[in-house]
């Protein structure tokens, strides 16, 4: 199971939202490039980057700081936020993003999304589900759709996608632990990976979903935790490593 420490950019700045709150606010690195250099120096293997400002924007924002996080590490990107256009893609994947994290244009314009994966391969797609309460939040975390994320899921499974990310946002930043139930349940409705993001504050979490995730959840996503310093990356990834192992894989 792949540990993805998550970069969230503001203002050019990392940050951390409580629940997808904008008005709840931390800010941890000035730079984020010092946060992807300090997550791959200590054994990150891959990097979750999110655009805030242009999640509320619905474009790209801060395209520079992606720019210089991909040309500082040799560790893989994926970022989301505001990808909401076929020449915003285009433009992330020609700043250095290995992965292009779509939310709510895959949901809203299923062309798009068509056109996206044909273009660049749905390898290099992520489509981001977001809930609250079950039901699929969109634009920036602002509006529910009133559609249930499992269902979602499977629809968009037929349609081509391979990787997904899940999360639930009434746990997201909160440190209190991953709604395993949940995850369970969307990783169900589908045969495509799944990544884990949301609620994880110490090892026992990452234990607990390492034990409980089915095995199409290839990774987790953590921000928070690491930035304050409740474990570190590398102890982190021995954690994940033991679910491979257990389950016969390689890494």
């Amino acid at each position: 199971m792949i540990l993805y420490p998550a970069i969230d950019i503001r203002d050019g700045r990392a940050v951390r939202l409580i629940k997808g709150d904008y008005g709840r606010e931390t800010r941890y690195d000035d730079d984020p490039v010092d946060a992807a250099r300090r997550w791959t120096g200590d054994g990150a293997d891959f990097l979750h980057v999110v655009d805030l400002d242009g999640a509320r924007a619905g474009r790209p924002v801060n395209l520079e700081s992606i720019r210089r996080i991909a040309e500082a590490v040799e560790a893989p990107v994926e970022v989301g936020g505001g990808l909401r256009s076929d020449d915003a893609v285009r433009e992330l994947i020609e700043a250095g993003a290995a992965r292009a994290v779509i939310g709510t244009a895959a949901l809203m314009d299923p062309a798009f999304l068509d056109r996206v994966i044909a273009e660049h391969g749905p390898g290099s797609v992520v489509v981001s589900v977001d809930a609250r309460g079950g039901d699929v939040s969109l634009a920036g975390w602002t509006e529910s759709s009133g559609v249930d994320v499992a269902d979602a899921v499977t629809d968009l499974t037929r349609r081509g996608v391979e990787r997904f990310l899940y999360t639930p946002i009434e746990v997201d930043g909160t440190m209190e632990g991953p709604n395993l139930p949940e995850l369970q349940r969307v990783a169900a409705a589908t045969e495509a990976e799944v990544i884990a993001s949301g609620g994880i504050g110490e090892l026992r979490h990452l234990e607990d979903l390492a034990e409980a995730a089915p095995p199409n959840v290839e990774g987790v996503i953590v921000g928070r935790a690491l930035y304050e310093r409740r474990f570190t990356v590398q102890e982190a990834i021995r954690v994940l490593a033991g679910r491979d192992r257990a389950d016969g894989g390689d890494g």
